[in-house]
């Protein structure tokens, strides 16, 4: 194993099983945001954790303005990270941002990807008519940044609450509003430019791993729209709608989370016994 990678993304590694599962956070998020789901795979897999550079307890001096203006930067860690593992293949589950970096790190390296998972993935925020919704029009993403610029506290509480959706559980808000906050906010600001600025529609057709789309309902951030045209752009992709409500559902929602996702690793074949 290459520790020094290891060390510069904070990886965590538990369980003993046969095969690995890497777990990739979402934008302005670290590796215990997986904490309600990640332990429940630990008995029949080898369960991996780690934070992007820039948050978390990763090694921020090795952050770089230049590598991490698209998510291209983050997707090179991904790679560096898996084959820092060891030989073999892995089965890359992530949230929002992370599922579509683990997207573009499948198209760099598929050979060392078995299954591909995204829950609330998008790969164009921004709306292009009349062909594809995105769920943002261009001027709605540019004030939100600028809101980041002006009162980033500020900025951290309204995100927090518009992603999570669960307004009976304030709990679940306030944590992610911790978690954003706990972030440089220079980091917090390129990550979400590179997030929200992307557009990826046009490497959906190169993605070759057996992909899981995960589509929570009321998502204001990731729409059924966005969901579904990463399923019609991806060949032979599986699209499952959750009865989950917001942005994360392995938060606010994790009983589910496990269940669809052992259920789709069950019917490819990744359980064993």
């Amino acid at each position: 194993m290459n520790q020094t990678t290891l060390k510069r993304h904070a990886v965590r590694i538990s369980g003993a099983g046969p095969k690995t599962i890497v777990f990739a956070p979402g934008f302005g998020c670290d590796q215990t945001m997986w904490r309600l789901v990640a332990p429940a795979f630990e008995k029949q897999f080898r369960v991996v954790l780690f934070d992007y550079v820039g948050s978390g307890k990763s090694d921020y001096q090795a952050y770089s303005s230049e590598t991490y203006s698209t998510l291209e930067g983050y997707a090179q860690d991904i790679v560096a990270i898996i084959e820092a593992l060891g030989d073999g293949k892995v089965i890359f589950i992530g949230h929002s941002a992370g599922g579509t970096i683990g997207m573009l790190a499948s198209i760099l390296a598929p050979e060392r990807f078995e299954r591909l998972i995204m829950l609330g993935p998008s790969s164009c925020y921004v709306n292009a008519p009349p062909d594809y919704a995105g769920g943002f029009e261009r001027e709605e993403l540019e004030a939100l940044i600028g809101m980041m610029d002006l009162n980033y506290i500020g900025w951290a509480k309204y995100l927090s609450q518009a992603v999570m959706q669960n307004a009976d559980r304030p709990s679940l808000a306030g944590e992610l509003e911790e978690s954003f906050c706990s972030t440089d906010p220079l980091v917090a600001r390129e990550f979400a430019q590179a997030v929200f600025f992307s557009d990826y529609r046009d490497r959906l057709q190169h993605v070759k791993v057996p992909s899981l789309i995960l589509q929570c309902a009321e998502d204001i951030i990731a729409p059924e729209s966005a969901g579904a045209h990463m399923h019609e752009g991806i060949a032979g992709s599986t699209f499952m709608k959750m009865a989950a409500t917001g942005h994360c559902p392995h938060m606010s929602h994790p009983e589910e989370t496990i269940r669809l996702i052992f259920n789709y690793l069950e019917k490819e074949g990744m359980l064993d016994g």
